[in-house]
């Protein structure tokens, strides 16, 4: 089969002199690692990119399928474009549809399906620029960009203690990201864990995935935060722990939440959805992201599948065959 892949890649200098601007982005090692996984499949692979230019490839070549890997540019609805797209040109698709990219890229939106769902989510407030909130979380709040994922925007300050450090956080952000919504939420205190979840009408997990700060080092926060600074040391500060040391009561919690939650937000053939668990074993949905990274050294629901003996083809052509079968085409 012709399989196109569509996907933005980063770029070596910041944009607008933001430094996390393409966070989000793969690296031509990435795109390469996709490719290769799906020819191992016996599948043609055509590179697309993003945009007018994946546009114009379409129409010359015609592809059978596309494994999307796009977050776009600018805006609530950049992961939502290419989807779109490939509805219009008639052409089916890896993972969650227009309408799920843009639900889940609006934080707040988000936790609120999901806590309709019957999940627990932090209690959280969005505020916009020059506009005071009704009424806040609790302290200590979590601070981030509403419509970001790959924790741009997201720093060990993150976390604030009052009303002067959230100030001067949000001043961070408005200047920094521009007068965009920032979700404030009560930081949840404890454990942070991922979960990789595929499938599509009877969903599953790939497993659950701890991360922390490795116990060898003095860790650069008395709590963990999976900020940009650690991201980008985290094979020095952290450890991916799979299957965690947790009780087999807390294993069910997580998997519960983490299959409601795939289900209320309508994700589709992959999504890595992440979760907070205070001392008193209460597990909190903080995001779903269903355009997972896939580099086949860093990403995160990548190494999750490497622990539990996935290799990076495996997991590729799995999301790809639970497409085709969604589809309703043959493997």
């Amino acid at each position: 089969m012709k399989i196109g892949i569509t996907y933005n890649l980063k770029k070596s200098s910041p944009s607008r002199n933001i430094p996390d601007a393409f966070e989000e982005f793969d690296s031509p090692a990435t795109i390469r690692a996709v490719a290769n996984a799906l020819e191992s499949g016996g599948h043609r692979v055509i590179r697309l990119g993003w945009g007018t230019e994946a546009i114009r490839k379409i129409k010359n070549t015609r592809p059978d399928f596309i494994f999307n890997l796009a977050e776009g540019f600018e805006g609530r609805n950049r992961e939502s474009i290419m989807p779109a797209i490939c509805e219009l040109f008639g052409i089916p698709h890896t993972g969650s549809d227009a309408f799920t990219l843009a639900l889940t890229l609006d934080k707040m939106q988000a936790t609120t399906i999901v806590s309709c769902a019957g999940v627990k989510v932090p209690a959280s407030v969005l505020i916009r620029p020059r506009e005071n909130p009704v009424k806040l979380p609790p302290f200590p709040l979590f601070i981030k960009p509403a419509l970001e994922g790959s924790s741009i925007g997201i720093r060990l300050s993150s976390r604030v203690e009052d009303r002067k450090a959230l100030a001067k956080q949000l001043r961070r952000l408005w200047r920094t990201y521009g007068e965009k919504p920032v979700l404030a939420e009560h930081f949840i205190d404890g454990r942070e864990f991922t979960v990789g979840v595929l499938g599509n009408e009877i969903p599953y997990l790939i497993g659950i995935m701890e991360i922390r700060f490795r116990k060898e080092i003095t860790p650069p926060s008395r709590h963990f935060i999976y900020s940009m600074e650690i991201k980008r040391d985290w094979e020095k500060l952290c450890e991916y722990i799979a299957p965690p040391d947790i009780p087999a009561s807390l294993v069910k919690k997580i998997s519960q939440s983490a299959l409601a939650a795939y289900r209320a937000l309508g994700c589709r053939d992959v999504t890595r959805i992440d979760f907070r668990v205070n001392p008193a074993g209460e597990v909190f949905f903080l995001e779903a992201n269903p355009l997972p990274g896939l580099n086949p050294i860093s990403g995160d629901i990548v190494i999750l599948a490497k622990k539990m003996g996935w290799t990076h083809e495996k997991l590729i052509l799995t999301i790809l065959a639970h497409a085709m079968e969604r589809c309703g085409l043959s493997r």
